[in-house]
């Protein structure tokens, strides 16, 4: 794989939102990992005893973030989140037509299934770790999540 290849697949994973890529031929290994401040690309032959070769990749900038002594009028800091626990697709229906497992407004308990995260042809129902009120839906359906993801937000108070 030459050098141009491997940034154009930087390059595409960066915008794909994947947070882990590796890729392991013949020829060669290649893992890549995103992490919050820098990209590291390491690749080794695969016959090669010897440790990889790692070159730092700077990741694409960030969106600003929101000062936090800024006022907002939507105060998420007393929300709880229910993150997703895989890697996976998104769904808020059990099937297509079926109604949603929880919409905004609903008061859910520990235990309650809140949605289905399909990962490798297999559906799995998320259950919610924490009681309340769903506030927000973070993730439309049938999208990608990647793991430890907000789904819901929460206000245990509910």
């Amino acid at each position: 794989m030459k050098a141009k290849e491997i940034q154009d697949l930087i390059d595409f994973i960066s915008n794909s939102g994947l947070a882990e890529v590796k890729i392991e031929t013949d020829e060669f290994k290649l893992s890549i990992k995103k992490n919050s401040e820098t990209q590291y690309v390491s690749t080794s032959p695969t016959p090669a005893p010897a440790a990889p070769a790692s070159t730092p990749v700077p990741a694409p900038a960030a969106t600003p973030s929101v000062p936090a002594a800024a006022p907002k009028e939507d105060d998420t800091s007393k929300y709880l989140e229910i993150k997703s626990p895989m890697i996976g697709t998104f769904y808020r229906t059990p099937n297509p037509d079926s109604d949603n497992f929880v919409n905004v407004g609903d008061v859910v308990k520990a235990g309650q299934t809140v949605c289905i995260i399909e990962a490798m042809k297999l559906f799995n129902e998320i259950e919610s770790e924490i009681s309340g009120k769903i506030v927000k839906v973070l993730v439309d359906n049938a999208t990608p999540v990647e793991y430890d993801q907000p789904l819901f937000l929460v206000d245990p108070a509910g």
